[in-house]
């Protein structure tokens, strides 16, 4: 009789042990996918606290290459903390050019004379 409460310690023991790995083994799997999805455009954070935007991604070499604000810097995979999607950028070269209608430059003009024509009245009296 004196070996049931062991045995029960023991079971319980085994039980916490397999249910924190299993919750170990279930973190590890969701940080995996989220770096096999990691893609350019992707915004980053590092596990020192560096953000920046994914530029290239090393496949063979296991590294990321950031984009911080105009400086690239290469990372091991592994040092990537989150990864938030991103949309990719494209510069737009094409200027295009906004003019305004007609009627507001005349009546621009037509307030301007009039303003200037009541400043000549009153510096005449």
């Amino acid at each position: 009789m004196g070996s049931l409460p062991m045995l029960v310690m023991f079971i319980a023991l085994l039980a916490m042990w397999y249910f924190m790995s299993r919750s170990q083994k279930k973190q590890q799997q969701e940080r995996q996918s989220l770096l096999d999805s990691m893609k350019p455009g992707d915004a980053v954070v590092t596990i020192g606290g560096l953000h920046g935007v994914v530029s290239e991604i090393d496949n063979d070499k296991r590294t990321v290459v950031l984009d911080c604000e105009g400086i690239f810097l290469e990372y091991d995979r592994a040092a990537i903390k989150t990864v938030t999607p991103g949309t990719t950028v494209a510069n737009d070269t094409a200027v295009t050019t906004v003019e305004e209608p007609e009627q507001t430059k005349e009546a621009e003009t037509t307030e301007v004379s009039e303003v200037s024509e009541t400043i000549d009245e009153t510096k005449e009296k």
